[in-house]
């Protein structure tokens, strides 16, 4: 390799290793820039309605007829999907970061979930903006790059169409990472999910308890962040710092 050429590598490796660095001393020194707080201590001004404030929006107009989804009581906020719902419930804050830590509370029952989705809906290789999530179920934790993987647009057409090839197969297995998980229902517990670089990082209760790294991960324009229920969940004390 020519002098000039390997004098550009080092310098690409350079600025990309520091800016990782970067990054990784911001959290750990609780560095960055607040994009969300909330503690979700307020009333909807009608009852009947949901109106989350502060940001917050929901699919409940599209995927649920209407029907109200999404509740504020006694201080959080409760989430619940519909009878007449034809899809999970999405509830969405614009959030725009490369590398961030997303900090909440949730409670959970036996049968219930929530997803970290993180999306950036101007990125077109993929269905609905869809970069990457950190899904809790009881007893599982789910580690997804839904750009490279079960999300990506080519990907995803061949698989509806059950055209899936060998490679989008093992594809599909290379971008998801599958966890054991252990903690109380029906009780409050501290969620922290930390994404750097290509590798996202779960901690419940101040204990890690799963880390995968793929390209996905790393999509430098991310701008929205879902939380994703697919049947009820309550969450309270929703934070996101952004460290790039």
């Amino acid at each position: 390799m020519h002098e000039p050429y390997q004098f550009a590598l080092a310098i690409l490796v350079t600025f990309g290793c520091n800016s990782l660095w970067q990054s990784n001393l911001q959290a750990e020194s609780g560095q960055g820039t607040t994009l969300i707080q909330d503690d979700f201590n307020r009333d909807e001004k009608d009852p009947t309605k949901e109106q989350v404030g502060n940001g917050w929006g929901t699919n409940s107009r599209t995927r649920a007829k209407g029907h109200k989804q999404v509740d504020l009581v006694d201080g959080a906020m409760h989430i619940k999907r519909a009878e007449v719902a034809d899809h999970g419930v999405s509830v969405t804050h614009e959030a725009a970061f490369k590398d961030a830590i997303i900090k909440l509370r949730f409670k959970l029952g036996p049968k219930d979930n929530l997803g970290i989705n993180i999306a950036d809906m101007k990125e077109k290789s993929v269905h609905a903006g869809h970069i990457c999530m950190a899904k809790i179920h009881p007893g599982r934790l789910e580690l997804v790059d839904l750009k490279t993987g079960r999300m990506n647009e080519a990907v995803r057409t061949r698989r509806l169409a059950a055209e899936s090839t060998p490679q989008d197969k093992e594809l599909l297995k290379k971008t998801v990472k599958f966890s054991k998980l252990k903690f109380s229902k029906d009780e409050w517990h501290q969620l922290q999910v930390q994404i750097i670089g290509d590798e996202i990082t779960v901690m419940i209760d101040d204990k890690k308890v799963g880390a995968f790294q793929s390209p996905g991960i790393g999509h430098a324009t991310k701008s929205r962040l879902r939380l994703a229920v697919g049947r009820e969940a309550w969450v309270d004390d929703v934070e996101v710092i952004k460290l790039k």
